[in-house]
């Protein structure tokens, strides 16, 4: 009793709460099943994670924390209790639009670091990163946050703006300035150059599979000669969705992924359908290329024989489940690891591709705030970055020290004018905009990985 009454002394507020549980567990407890019982969830989330979770727990520490310290104690940062409204949010991400940057997070040595933005998202317009790791929200630190905790404050209704201050490796601290808009539901994107067919994925939600689907029966009509599945930026998603397109490329019979248990155990999950793919595919992925998306990858390769272009993938090896409660609260807890075809884990590791192919240099600069006036004499950081930009649009003459001098007027003058922007020779509003817009466009036109994909593609048809 010196324990018991030790913890009692500690922390009044949550004597019941800590009372009960070690009632609970000396098999002393009376009050679990009852309706009314307001430590009825608090029972059904110890018992939960530990007969599920896929590693040994530590009793004292899920006993200390209840709910959200049992979830915080794992140490995992795919595990987290999520309110009512946080767990609208994360039924949406997979299952509807929603409205906020469009942006997958995830916890991360205590800090909160995004894994890809989504096609077509404002974080993708901005040039926000996989692995760039946010500090503030609107001046407010997140620092200790949840991820969901951290997600409900860069959410909001769309057409409003919000401020991040992210941390880029070999950059530093970089200035964010999004307008929220709605996030759409399609995931698959298709289209046709010189016969070969191009599909992108941006991530695996309910509908992906059957959007997939539709997608590959109108190129067959098409008669493209290959494919290109891009996985590039894709923060994955659903399982059962990545095992279902998997079985459309991958052989009948032949592994797509393996599922490791708890208590080591494995399942393995064939691929129980003709492949009913009969042209040559290659897959491209990324360091955005993530869980479900790292799946399909893997499958395609080790058991279809496709080759992957690109760069090193994420390195996301762990499945994840949800358990709701009656008040619409939920949480998402990792149940098992899953392995590739060839029983290798790729968890922080990442899927190395056959074929190792980089964007041009430029894909990198970071974002330029347009709110922001950039001037000549003006020396800075943001200066190098928007002297960057414009040697990679063409403007070489321009020096990258920082310092904004005439030439960098200059550049900035013909570059406003060819736009038909107003002649100011400084950088700020329409202008950088214009500049961002325009990398983008150029980057789409020298997509250097999709290609080296085709080049890949070209020497198996």
């Amino acid at each position: 009793m010196k324990f018991l009454f030790a913890i009692l002394l500690t922390a009044i507020i949550s004597a019941g709460i800590t009372f009960a549980v070690v009632q609970k567990d000396s098999g002393l407890s009376q009050a679990e099943g009852k309706s009314n019982d307001p430590f009825e969830k608090l029972y059904s989330t110890y018992d939960t994670l530990k007969g599920e979770f896929y590693q040994d727990t530590n009793q004292e520490k899920l006993v200390d924390g209840a709910i959200k310290g049992m979830l915080q104690s794992l140490d995992d940062p795919y595990s987290t209790y999520m309110d009512e409204e946080e767990a609208k949010g994360f039924n949406e991400n997979i299952s509807s639009s929603f409205e906020g940057i469009g942006a997958e997070v995830q916890e991360s040595d205590g800090k909160i670091m995004i894994v890809s933005p989504i096609k077509g998202s404002p974080a993708e317009k901005a040039g926000l990163k996989p692995k760039d790791k946010i500090l503030k929200v609107d001046d407010k630190s997140v620092e200790g946050m949840t991820v969901n905790e951290a997600v409900m404050l860069i959410r909001g209704e769309k057409g409003s703006k919000v401020q991040l201050v992210i941390e880029r490796d070999g950059v530093g601290e970089l200035d964010f300035n999004l307008t929220r808009d709605t996030i759409p539901l399609e995931t698959v994107y298709t289209e046709v150059e010189n016969g070969i067919g191009k599909v992108q994925i941006t991530k695996f939600s309910e509908t992906t599979g059957k959007e997939l689907a539709d997608a590959l029966n109108e190129l067959n009509e098409q008669e493209v000669k290959g494919l290109v599945l891009d996985l590039r930026q894709n923060p994955g998603g659903l399982l059962d969705q990545a095992i279902a397109m998997s079985d459309i490329f991958v052989p009948k019979g032949k592994t797509i992924m393996q599922i490791e248990n708890k208590d080591g155990s494995k399942e393995v999950q064939k691929s129980q359908n003709d492949s009913a793919v009969n042209v040559p595919v290659v897959v491209v992925v990324d360091n955005g290329t993530a869980s479900a998306a790292e799946i399909m990858a893997g499958a395609l390769h080790q058991s279809a024989g496709i080759p992957i272009v690109g760069e090193k993938t994420f390195g996301k090896g762990t499945i994840q489940t949800a358990k709701s409660f009656e008040d619409g609260s939920s949480i998402k807890y990792t149940i098992a690891k899953w392995l590739t075809p060839d029983g290798s884990w790729i968890h922080k590791k990442g899927i190395e591709p056959q074929y190792k192919a980089a964007l041009p240099a430029y894909a990198n600069l970071p974002y330029l705030n347009p709110d922001k006036e950039l001037k000549q004499g003006d020396s800075s950081a943001e200066v190098k970055v928007a002297q960057q930009m414009l040697q990679a649009l063409g403007y070489k003459n321009v020096k990258t020290d920082g310092f904004y001098e005439e030439t960098t007027k200059q550049a900035v003058t013909e570059f406003q004018t060819k736009n038909s922007l107003k002649t100011t020779g400084s950088i700020s509003g329409e202008t950088t905009i214009k500049m961002l817009e325009t990398l983008q466009a150029q980057l789409k036109e020298n997509d250097t990985q999709m290609e080296e994909a085709i080049k890949v593609l070209n020497e198996q048809m």
